[in-house]
């Protein structure tokens, strides 16, 4: 069961992170507009070879950390941290969205170099690893996550197919949605800096009655 409730949670919060337009998911719908949708889906496939890496490596940091003495508290700490900061940087951001949005930067790809920029733009994207680094210790903290086989596979492919499919979605119906860019960006950036918060609060629940 608690396999099923690590998919779950992992799916969501891979796909949540991805939701607001930004370097990835924008390159994905331009790729998809100019070149077409195999050529995105190579790239998007890319993004997800990049992001299952970090989750991966977020695995083996908590593992690291755990094996050592007073660990628990500490990744109550790096949690509560982790979330606290991207809760001020998504309200930040719905704030500043009054303001004139500065224009992502997009690429261009060809059939033979589509997967390779999306490799590469997935690992200049630092911000994926302290959030599957705080993720992975808020589950360990809550009993979600153990450091065997099973769960590292199921916390890595529920974060590669996370973001995967935000980017499908950005792939085969951001044209639609264009004329709604910025109020869709907004509100998102309100809901994932309000989930931050919650995070935060549950794991300093969590730190406190432990």
């Amino acid at each position: 069961m608690h396999l099923i409730i690590l998919f779950f949670f992992t799916f969501l919060a891979s796909f949540g992170a991805s939701v607001l337009p930004g370097l990835l998911n924008m390159n994905a719908a331009k790729i998809s507009a100019e070149k077409g949708k195999k050529y995105a889906i190579a790239f998007s496939v890319g993004v997800c070879i990049i992001i299952a890496c970090h989750a991966l490596l977020a695995v083996y940091i908590s593992k690291f950390l755990f094996n050592n003495k007073h660990i628990l508290d500490m990744l109550m700490v790096i949690a509560i941290a982790i979330f606290g900061l991207f809760a001020v940087y998504f309200f930040f951001r719905a704030f500043k969205g009054k303001e004139k949005e500065k224009k992502v930067k997009l690429i261009s790809v060809n059939k033979r170099n589509s997967l390779f920029k999306g490799m590469l733009l997935g690992a200049l994207n630092l911000l994926t690893l302290p959030f599957y680094c705080g993720l992975n210790a808020f589950f360990k903290v809550n009993g979600w996550i153990k450091f065997e086989f099973s769960d590292t596979f199921i916390f890595v492919i529920a974060a590669a197919s996370g973001t995967f499919c935000i980017l499908y979605v950005y792939i085969f119906y951001f044209n639609k949605l264009e004329t709604k860019t910025n109020v869709f960006s907004k509100n998102s950036y309100y809901i994932m800096g309000a989930l931050m918060l919650v995070l935060v609060v549950i794991t300093l629940i969590k730190f406190m009655y432990r």
